[in-house]
């Protein structure tokens, strides 16, 4: 079963060396296999569609870019997830991010901007992401969000998100259940069924 990609899980020489002999044509397949999917794995650290379109452009000229060093290890696609991740967390750490957000948010507020506060595209996104558990899961610390996403709506195992977030898989298997924990606070205490106190 699993997922059927267009690019095998692991490079043999011979496929490797016709990957790279075409950058130009990979990064075509390579977009067309997995633009989509990256671009809502950076959206579920972007939070907003402006952000988002920045961050999915850098990732794969870097994929181009960097295409010649993909050494065949790990499957193509935890390859570009990771660089993907790291885009993401440099963005966000970035003081230009950090400003760039805050001038949205007062933007956002005034009347002559109502009609952009949401894209079309960025509505496609959240449709496609519209259930609640996706919500509450938007608004979980990025440590425990990262690690929700891609272990239950990218599918990857314990073993391949050690591998994209660089972290052993124990951390990874940490983080885990304490956002799950932290999920089920959030969705009984949103349906109101939480003690407080």
């Amino acid at each position: 079963m699993g997922h059927s990609n267009a690019f095998h899980p692991t490079y043999d020489k011979e496929a490797l060396e016709e990957l790279q002999s075409n950058p130009a044509r990979a990064i075509e397949t390579i977009m067309e296999t997995y633009g989509d999917e990256i671009k809502r794995l950076v959206f579920a650290y972007m939070k907003n569609s402006a952000d988002t379109d920045d961050v999915t452009q850098e990732v794969f000229v870097t994929v181009y870019q960097k295409l010649n060093t993909f050494q065949g290890n790990s499957s193509l696609r935890s390859w570009i997830y990771s660089i993907a991740i790291n885009k993401c967390k440099d963005y966000l750490r970035s003081w230009h991010a950090r400003n760039k957000r805050l001038t949205e948010k007062l933007m956002i507020t005034s009347p002559s901007m109502k009609n952009e506060t949401y894209t079309p595209e960025e509505l496609t996104l959240q449709k496609d992401h519209s259930s609640e558990l996706f919500q509450t899961v938007m608004e979980l610390p990025i440590k425990y969000r990262e690690v929700i996403i891609l272990f239950y709506f990218k599918e990857l195992s314990t073993k391949e998100i050690s591998d994209v977030l660089d972290m052993n898989e124990a951390t990874v298997r940490t983080r885990l259940n304490r956002g799950r924990a932290k999920l089920q606070e959030c969705l009984s205490s949103e349906r109101g069924g939480a003690n407080h106190g």
